[in-house]
């Protein structure tokens, strides 16, 4: 277990010094958290609808942050490029997701175009029901989504790897209210980036 959860650390650590410099992407991370947490709560009353919170606000809310105000050049703190940051992530990178993206605005088209699905499941009856079946088809991508990636770190770089990375995607807004509830003041201060000082040495 202590390794387990060495493991986690580290991959958590690497996550934060890596790719949240942005003052403006924390705060954006930390409502995208916000939103999380309610999703989850949401869950367990109807998953469609927290499938819809979590993709329309705490999804895009997060991949704001990273899409648009991440700084992409060469890392001065950690002393790496954009490509070796792109090519070690344990997550989805930029490639990834933007597969992952084009997915999910897909799907809707998808339902809209044949609401049956081949006759896998019965058509919507009027919006709320076309909104759910939307729901249901983001909260599979979700699951599918995570499953896929831990399956290829599982295959690539171990169980380890893969376990302690699919127990950080679901403790992610836990750990991001921890991290960036005071990104908001840092950026009413006029700090937009984080000068990460608490990486002292450890950068390489």
């Amino acid at each position: 277990m202590n390794e387990f959860f060495q493991t986690l650390k580290t991959q958590r650590w690497d996550d934060h010094r890596y790719y949240h410099h942005s003052r403006i992407n924390q705060s954006l991370h930390l409502i995208s958290a916000l939103s999380f947490l309610v999703a989850y709560g949401l869950v367990f009353v109807n998953p469609a609808w927290a499938a819809l919170l979590a993709w329309c606000v705490s999804m895009t809310t997060r991949q704001a942050g990273h899409f648009f105000f991440e700084p992409r050049g060469y890392d001065e703190v950690n002393q790496a490029t954009d490509e070796y940051k792109e090519a070690i992530k344990v997550g989805y990178n930029i490639r990834r997701k933007i597969v992952l993206l084009a997915v999910w605005v897909a799907l809707p088209a998808v339902l809209w175009l044949v609401p049956s699905l081949g006759g896998l499941i019965e058509p919507a009856v009027g919006l709320q029901g076309f909104l759910e079946d939307v729901g249901m088809a983001w909260f599979c991508l979700g699951v599918v989504g995570l499953f896929f990636r831990v399956g290829q770190l599982w295959a690539t770089q171990g169980a380890m790897q893969a376990l302690a990375w699919m127990t950080k995607i679901l403790t992610d807004p836990f750990h991001d209210v921890y991290l960036y509830h005071k990104a908001p003041l840092y950026l009413l201060r006029g700090e937009l980036i984080d000068p990460m000082h608490h990486i002292g040495g450890e950068a390489h």
